[in-house]
């Protein structure tokens, strides 16, 4: 699914003093994006943890562009940027729908694990979740 997009509506309640988004609500909005998009792949969160596997965060970083108020609403499009079977980066590139601006550039880093949190390699763990991270990243190469 290359061209998944993930639409949110920015809540009075997730801004600021200032009447914008608070930078850390951005880091929600990523996980909401992954979240329906693993559903969208077939892969729900469910479904890995039936299987015995995590998928912890590593690490975020975000690129603050543009910035965007109550009632705007956002697209994300996420993208698999690298994957190895151990370890994998998701991109996103979100926008104002209204404007078109770049609202922010972002990533997050993850392991796949097993239930004690041990490092695995989904290749081996679930040949057929990896095979779809490996279609997705092929996409971008």
């Amino acid at each position: 699914m290359e061209n998944f997009i993930f639409k949110r509506k920015i809540n009075y309640y997730e801004t600021d003093k200032m009447g914008v988004v608070h930078h850390s609500n951005y880091i929600r909005y990523l996980e909401e994006t992954r979240c329906e998009w693993l559903q969208e792949l077939g892969m729900p969160f469910e479904a890995f943890e039936a299987h015995g596997i995590t998928i912890p965060v590593l690490g975020v970083n975000i690129e603050y562009k543009h910035h965007v108020t109550f009632g705007d609403t956002i697209i994300i499009k996420p993208y698999i940027k690298e994957y190895n079977g151990v370890r994998m980066v998701v991109g996103y590139d979100v926008t104002d729908e209204k404007t078109g601006k770049t609202v922010i550039i972002a990533e997050t880093k993850h392991c796949f694990t097993n239930k004690d949190l041990k490092p695995i390699n989904l290749k081996k763990a679930n040949p057929e979740f990896s095979s779809k991270y490996q279609a997705l990243l092929n996409i971008n190469c």
